[in-house]
């Protein structure tokens, strides 16, 4: 068996030149949420020479991950009050699938995928430094479409603003005056989002060919909470998520996902493009 990851490994490096063909060279990879960490990371750099184009990598990367069993939850700080690892892939749910993938995507192996991890994951802490704690921890998806630079808000740009709706809310802040998580933090904000009667309105191809997609649910609006879901939205048709009813991260038609037979799924979106930080 280790012949032939060495194998793989060793193919993987030649470059081809034909981007399709590319694409489908992933889909001959082993599983990689059944390999170990030295092994998944043995890959990176071989991603990064076929695919240097930094959404060429995003992509092949989610196409590689399609699979991974979904596990809610399963990032922490390796301490408490969340002892999970800071960096897996043995399992994912919706936030974790995009955070590591945008991380591998910007690594050559698993030392930098954590550090770059941390760098997108936490808030600059007072002394102007990044460190993984509970309370610097991006908690909240409209918080960091918002301001990390990393995931970059496009929302507005993608119809006029008489289309959008605004919420005003303080994230973190209950409607009972009582903070969500344990944080010390909450934040007064103004979001706009494209309601569902009109994201149809929206022209796919005004997008760049990946992207990432958030989901806006109203019921949430009363934790403090305005995303429930998040993924990435691919060749401006396929969303690539990590699914709790699939149990799994799934790749799927965007439209025909918001819109099931009894209706949206959620109440709006969110849309915010990827950046590369050196």
């Amino acid at each position: 068996m280790r012949t032939i990851f060495w194998i793989y490994i060793l193919i993987g490096t030649l470059s081809f030149g034909n981007k399709d063909g590319d694409f489908e060279w992933v889909k001959t990879l082993p599983k990689p949420w059944k390999l170990t960490e030295k092994d998944f990371a043995s890959y990176l750099p071989v991603f990064k020479n076929r695919f240097p184009d930094f959404h060429d990598r995003i992509k092949a990367l989610n196409l590689w991950r399609v699979g991974t069993p979904y596990g809610i939850f399963k990032l922490g700080e390796e301490k408490e009050p969340d002892k999970d690892p800071i960096l897996r892939i043995d399992t994912s749910d919706c936030t974790v699938h995009v955070l590591t993938t945008l991380a591998f995507a910007q690594s050559l192996n698993w030392d930098s995928s954590r550090e770059k991890m941390i760098d997108i994951h936490y808030k600059v802490n007072s002394e102007g430094k990044k460190e993984p704690t509970f309370k610097s921890r991006w908690h909240y998806t409209s918080d960091r479409i918002l301001n990390n630079p990393q995931t970059v808000n496009i929302t507005s740009r993608l119809l006029p603003a008489s289309k959008l709706e605004e919420v005003s809310i303080e994230l973190n802040r209950k409607s009972d005056g009582s903070q969500f998580l344990d944080l010390d933090w909450t934040s007064n904000q103004n979001i706009s989002f494209i309601p569902s009667e009109m994201v149809r309105r929206v022209n796919l191809q005004d997008l760049p060919s990946v992207c990432g997609v958030a989901f806006v649910k109203r019921s949430y609006f009363k934790m403090g909470i305005v995303i429930a879901h998040e993924g990435f939205l691919i060749d401006r048709k396929s969303l690539i998520h990590a699914s709790s009813k699939e149990g799994e991260t799934v790749e799927v038609d965007f439209f025909n996902y918001y819109f099931s037979e009894d209706g949206p799924r959620f109440d709006g979106i969110m849309v915010y493009t990827l950046h590369e930080e050196n």
